[in-house]
């Protein structure tokens, strides 16, 4: 058997190499299609593992309190993708940000209040600044450091704040951006520190530190009288403490709300952006897309083969004449087949995934490149291979032998 099944491989690579330029086409039509799908898993692959940084170990021990929602999932996550202020009903306060930090096992509790507003700096007014309101606590939450200066402190002047890298960079010539001034909403700050570059702009929080700027949130409620909460992060003192945490938070700010349970306590993996969720989604309907580029090359396979079996009609009644059976003729064809479906699939797989990392060049994430990627892709083409040549094969496989004879090309 493994001797009649070489046989037939070596027979369809010779039938293959005596015509490399319909070879080589027919391949490129399948070569796209796996292109397209690698690339589309590569990349979101990447993406998925720099939003999975907001969930790992440094995070296990942070708890999320953020208004409720009645909206549906895909709702919820275009709402979040498409505004920093998407709970505009917060019922969260600075009461409840008191409320927590009465809890026992809490480490740290840093409000957030972010609204993309204009600065003015000298006389350049900056449009669309995302300006987070908090307190000294998220710096110790989020890990930040910094690059000059120091951190938003409880001990220092109301009208302070701290600017991301690239706000430092682009709007106040440098990093050495200590005591320079900008007015928001009728106030003038003086910036007292700049943060260190942090190229994390999908996380937790929704918001890309590196171009924002933070500001304390009483101060904020001073003049701001609008100003809402959109989410309350918390860190425990263990992580082993996350789930009784919850549970007397929930317990804590339903009394002091007098019984308005409108707000909901995140933990764990669901931490991450909700662009997480939304990712799967558009991944999953990119890759059902690409498939269709793969049914094309499949059927322009399945028209070359049949080209073939027309050609090679005399061929086949002369093998069948000598003895060969119709099963014999039918897996050579086959053969023929899948080894033009595994063909473009390499070659698919190498250019999926050079185009992948020319995209990462000028993105924040490197491509993603795994065995499954591979495996799933040849899985695919040889299913491609089979289901497309099978016809062609049977085609063949069927031709009398004594008119396949007398066939003249």
């Amino acid at each position: 058997m493994a001797l009649l099944l070489n046989t037939h491989f070596h027979f369809a690579v010779d039938s293959l190499r005596r015509n490399r330029g319909r070879t080589f086409l027919s391949a490129l039509g399948i070569a796209i299609g796996v292109a397209s799908i690698v690339l589309i898993l590569s990349l979101t692959g990447g993406i998925d593992r720099l939003i999975s940084t907001s969930s790992n170990k440094e995070y296990a021990n942070l708890i999320l309190v953020r208004p409720a929602t009645s909206k549906s999932v895909t709702d919820n996550i275009i709402d979040e993708l498409t505004s920093n202020n998407q709970y505009v009903k917060s019922n969260l306060t600075l009461d409840d940000v008191d409320t927590i930090k009465k809890v026992n096992t809490v480490s740290a509790v840093a409000p957030i209040a972010i609204s993309n507003s204009a600065i003015t700096i000298g006389d350049r007014i900056h449009q669309g600044i995302p300006i987070i309101a908090t307190n000294a606590d998220f710096q110790k939450i989020q890990s930040l450091h910094i690059k000059n200066g120091q951190f938003l402190d409880y001990s220092l002047r109301e009208n302070v704040a701290v600017i991301g890298y690239n706000i430092a960079m682009n709007m106040f010539g440098g990093t050495e951006a200590i005591t320079k001034t900008f007015n928001y909403n009728g106030q003038q700050f003086m910036v007292i520190g700049v943060l260190d570059e942090i190229n994390d702009p999908i996380n937790f929080n929704g918001v890309d530190l590196d171009n924002s700027i933070l500001i304390n949130i009483k101060f904020a409620s001073t003049f701001e009288s609008s100003i809402q909460i959109q989410q309350i992060n918390v860190r425990t003192d263990t992580t082993d403490a996350v789930s009784s945490t919850v549970e007397t938070i929930k317990k804590n700010l339903s009394e002091s709300k007098r019984g308005d349970e409108s707000f909901e306590l995140i933990t764990g993996e669901t931490n991450l952006h909700p662009a997480g969720s939304l990712l799967s989604i558009v991944s999953s309907m990119l890759t059902l897309v690409a498939s269709i580029s793969l049914i094309v090359g499949g059927v322009g396979i399945m028209n070359i083969m049949l080209v073939s079996v027309s050609e090679r009609t005399r061929e086949i009644g002369i093998r069948k004449a000598v003895g060969a059976s119709s099963g014999n003729i039918l897996l050579q064809f086959l053969f023929e087949s899948i080894i033009l479906s595994i063909l473009g699939s390499l070659m698919g797989f190498a250019l999926g995934y050079v185009f992948a990392f020319l995209i990462s060049l000028i993105t924040p994430f490197a491509p993603h490149i795994s065995w499954e990627i591979l495996g799933i892709t040849g899985a695919v083409s040889i299913i491609v291979g089979v289901i497309f040549g099978i016809y062609p094969a049977i085609k063949a496989a069927s031709k009398d032998p004594i008119t396949s004879l007398k066939f003249y090309r």
